[in-house]
């Protein structure tokens, strides 16, 4: 629900089978060889059928538990004459205003009511996405899922004695599960080229952006408020459809702290686009999307080995070789990137200008030092520890057992080891040590397990 994405043709791959006898393996095996290339992996529909089946499982993500409350008659929606539910529904789900982020580009399903004028705000914490048009007829919503990765809602905002909130039923995942998700279902931020009219420059280049982007490629058809130095960026700029974008200003749109004479702030909860809340927000969308895939690969590869070792009488559990390369690509993806290693470097320091930074990272538990995984550094990096705080959000815990028993062990050896390889030489061993102290203070039980093996224990 950040950008969306353009609807992605269908090339589906159909991996519906029964349980397989002797004749059916050749059909299994070219089925198989199709999943395995890197090239087709996950399709975008792939997760709507066995074993995940997205669409028929139940949900247990922070929209499904605050239904149920409203169901219950424990939790009431205020209607706002201003913002209809917008307010009440960021008390409920624990979304600071401050995570403010507003997009002028015509990428929302509400698209006739979005310009630069009126942008759409997005609001966010570490599980959840609302989004609330002026004068919209929803609010839209992304809330993760332990098991069924990003869930898509809608809330109208029409008053109502008992509010409910819409599942999606696919629409959504049209633009929001494709290669740009890792063909998963899950939040996008996407950087566009972007007309005064909001509409986007179709047919010019546009960016999918996460810590890694450089600093130039992000933020097109966004508002950003906060300070950067000499790096720039290309939030709070337009340009014709009738322009090259070769022609497109960086300069104008820089270091801009204030909104005022661009939209009327007084139409908003916050004044703010905060410029530290966008590279959160960044950050967490794609790590929130590699979680994802790391559990559907999983759960797919387990479901695909049940039904070859009974077709071809392997012992039950038996895990074969293209599996195993199957969950360790998805695991070490992972790993690079919850430990930031392909990070983009600041040129600059950065500064936002909302209490976006301090409110998001007084969430976390210190340890004995005062430190934790939420604290920003803002000068070279996003955090000041490099591994991501989403190693400890629910969703990462509740990893299958194969993928997360992997990256955990992995983690361990990348963190004890020295002189940890090529790959991993950007984590200084002071970067390291923190971080294994911060992990060894908190204690989460897929780390202690991992402390446990002596695969993952220190190398010189």
């Amino acid at each position: 629900m950040a950008l969306l994405a353009s609807p992605l043709a269908s090339n589906d791959v159909l991996m519906t089978y029964p349980v397989p006898t002797t004749r059916h393996v050749v059909m299994l095996l070219l089925a198989w060889g199709a999943w395995s290339c890197p090239v087709a992996a996950q399709t975008s529909k792939d997760f709507e059928l066995a074993p995940i089946n997205y669409h028929n499982q139940s949900t247990t993500n922070r929209i499904s538990t605050l239904q149920r409350l409203i169901d219950l008659d424990k939790s009431k929606l205020t209607w706002t004459d201003r913002h209809g539910y917008l307010p009440a529904v960021l008390t409920a789900l624990d979304i600071p205003v401050s995570s403010q982020v507003l997009v002028f580009s015509k990428t929302s399903v509400q698209v006739r009511q979005i310009s630069p004028r009126r942008p759409r705000a997005i609001y966010f914490n570490d599980d959840t996405y609302v989004a609330w048009v002026q004068q919209g007829d929803m609010l839209e919503i992304i809330s993760m899922d332990p098991q069924l990765g990003g869930v898509f809602y809608t809330l109208a905002q029409a008053q109502s004695k008992q509010p409910q909130f819409q599942r999606d039923r696919g629409q959504c995942l049209l633009c929001h599960a494709n290669r740009r998700t890792r063909d998963v279902p899950g939040p996008v931020v996407r950087s566009l080229y972007t007309a005064p009219s909001g509409q986007p420059h179709f047919g010019a280049r546009t960016f999918v952006t996460d810590h890694s982007s450089p600093f130039s490629e992000r933020w097109g058809g966004y508002y950003v408020t906060g300070t950067h130095g000499s790096m720039r960026h290309m939030g709070n700029t337009v340009i014709p459809l009738d322009q090259p974008t070769r022609d497109f200003d960086y300069q104008s749109g820089a270091n801009l702290t204030r909104l005022d004479g661009l939209i009327d702030t007084d139409d908003y909860l916050s004044p703010h686009s905060d410029l530290v809340a966008l590279m959160v927000l960044e950050h967490q969308a794609r790590m929130h999307n590699l979680i994802t895939q790391a559990h559907f690969e999983t759960d797919t590869v387990d479901h695909y080995d049940r039904l070859y070792n009974k077709a071809l009488d392997r012992p039950r559990g038996y895990r074969s070789e293209v599996s195993k390369r199957r969950i360790a690509r998805v695991a070490e993806n992972l790993l690079r990137y919850m430990l930031f290693i392909d990070e983009f470097t600041l040129k600059s320091p950065v500064r936002g200008t909302s209490k976006f930074a301090e409110e998001f990272s007084s969430r976390g538990p210190l340890d004995k030092q005062g430190r934790s995984l939420r604290q920003l550094d803002l000068r070279r990096r996003l955090f000041r520890h490099p591994c991501s705080f989403l190693v400890e959000s629910p969703a990462f815990a509740r990893l299958p057992k194969p993928v997360l028993t992997l990256v955990a062990e992995r983690l361990r050896t990348v963190l004890n080891t020295r002189m940890p390889g090529e790959d991993y030489a950007r984590l200084s061993g002071d970067d390291r040590k923190t971080v294994r102290e911060i992990l060894d203070a908190k204690r989460p039980a897929w780390w202690v397990t991992a402390s446990e093996n002596p695969r993952s224990k220190s190398k010189k």
